[in-house]
C-alpha cells in the first residue's frame, strides 16, 4: 500500500507543472474569467458595452491605418492641443477639413464658442472637454471658432486652459476679406427674403468718402490690432499663421507647413486633393479611389460685385496696416 501511495505521489508531482501551465494559458487568454459564472451574465455584458463603440468605428472602417493596434479603453475625450482662431471668411472651415484628412487630427464638426461666450465658458473645461471628439493618444484635437480671433476675451482664457496650446490662424487679403464678408451678409438676408443696404453706406464715411474704420467687416481686417493681442500671452513661435489665398490655389503646401507646426509627420498627399472645373476650388477625397467630398454650397460663393474705385480705396486703407502686421510677425504677404 505504501508503494502504492508513493508511486501515486511521484506521478501527481510529474505531472503538477504541465498542469500548472495549462492553467496559466487558459487565463492568459482570458477564457478562465469568461467562463466563470456566478449566477449571471454581468461580466459578459459589460465587457460586450465596454467595447461596443470601438467594434462600431472598426465595422464602419473609421479607423485610420494601425488603429486597430488600440483597444476601446486608450479613446478619450481630450482638450484640444491646438486651436484654430480665425478669422472669420479667410477659410477656416476648409482648412479644418483638409487638416481632417491626416489621420491623427480630429475635430469637433461644429464651432464650440467656448472661449469668446461667457455662457458656454461659464459651463467649465470639463463641459468644453466632453464637447470634443474621442481621440487616441496619438492624436490631436482640434478646435475652430474664428470669432476667437478678435475676442477681447478668449486669449486670456485660453491661456489659463493651456499656455503652452499651439494656435492657428488663416489671413488671406484684408479687402477680399471685407467682400467676402459683405457677400455673406447678403446671402442671409436674400434668404430671409430681405435685402442688404448697398456696401458703401456701410463700408464708407457718409460725409467723407473715405472708408468706415467702425464697420465691422474693417475692423476684422485690420489684422495686426488682433495679433498683437494674442502675442501679448503666447509667443510667436506658437502661432502659426496660414496664408488663405494660397490655399486656396495650393492646399498642399500650406497643409505641409501645419505638419511641420504640429511635428506631425507628412500623411497628406497629392492625391488628397482635386481641382473641381464646376466649383472653381480644390476639394478632397481620403484615399486615392476614394469618394470625391467638397465643402457645401455656401462656400466658396462668387463675391458681390464692387466698382474698382471702392476697391481701390481699401487696398490704400488697409496698407498702412499691413505694415504693422508684417512688423509684428516678421513675414510679408503679396498684398497689393
Amino acid at each position: 500500500m505504501r508503494r502504492q501511495l508513493r508511486r501515486w505521489t511521484k506521478s501527481f508531482l510529474c505531472a503538477l507543472p504541465a498542469f500548472a501551465f495549462i492553467l496559466m494559458t487558459i487565463f492568459y487568454n482570458g477564457f478562465f474569467i469568461a467562463t466563470i459564472n456566478f449566477g449571471g451574465s454581468s461580466n459578459e455584458d459589460s465587457m460586450r458595452n465596454s467595447n461596443k463603440g470601438f467594434r462600431k468605428l472598426l465595422e464602419d472602417g473609421h479607423l485610420p491605418p494601425g488603429r486597430d493596434r488600440y483597444n476601446s479603453s486608450s479613446l478619450a475625450h481630450r482638450l484640444p492641443q491646438c486651436i484654430i482662431i480665425g478669422a472669420r471668411k479667410c477659410g477656416t472651415r476648409a482648412l479644418i477639413e483638409f487638416l481632417k484628412l491626416h489621420p491623427q487630427i480630429i475635430s469637433p464638426n461644429d464651432e464650440m464658442h467656448f472661449f469668446s461666450n461667457d455662457t458656454n465658458y461659464k459651463l467649465g473645461f470639463e463641459w468644453y472637454r466632453k464637447k470634443m471628439p474621442l481621440s487616441y493618444p496619438d492624436q490631436i484635437t482640434i478646435e475652430k471658432t474664428p470669432k476667437y480671433f478678435i475676442s477681447v476675451i478668449s486669449p486670456s482664457r485660453i491661456h489659463r486652459m493651456n499656455s503652452s496650446i499651439k494656435l492657428i490662424a488663416i489671413l488671406r487679403h484684408p479687402t477680399t476679406r471685407v467682400i467676402s464678408d459683405y457677400t455673406q451678409i447678403c446671402a442671409n438676408k436674400q434668404s430671409k427674403n430681405e435685402t442688404a443696404e448697398p456696401f458703401e453706406l456701410r463700408a464708407l464715411d457718409k460725409q467723407t468718402g473715405h472708408i468706415n474704420p467702425v464697420y465691422k467687416a474693417t475692423q476684422i481686417s485690420m489684422y495686426h490690432l488682433h495679433i498683437s493681442r494674442w502675442l501679448q500671452l503666447f509667443p510667436l513661435n506658437q502661432l502659426h499663421i496660414v496664408d488663405g489665398d494660397n490655399l486656396i490655389l495650393n492646399p498642399l503646401e500650406e497643409i505641409r507647413k501645419i505638419e511641420q507646426f504640429l511635428n506631425l509627420p507628412h500623411l497628406v498627399n497629392p492625391d488628397s486633393f482635386y481641382y473641381n472645373s464646376t466649383r472653381g476650388f480644390y476639394c478632397m477625397r481620403k484615399t486615392k479611389t476614394g469618394p470625391e467630398q467638397c465643402l457645401g454650397a455656401n462656400k466658396g460663393r462668387k463675391h458681390v460685385n464692387l466698382s474698382k474705385k471702392v476697391i481701390t480705396k481699401l487696398n490704400k486703407f488697409f496698407k498702412p496696416h499691413n505694415e504693422q502686421l508684417y512688423k509684428l510677425i516678421g513675414r510679408r504677404f503679396p498684398w497689393r
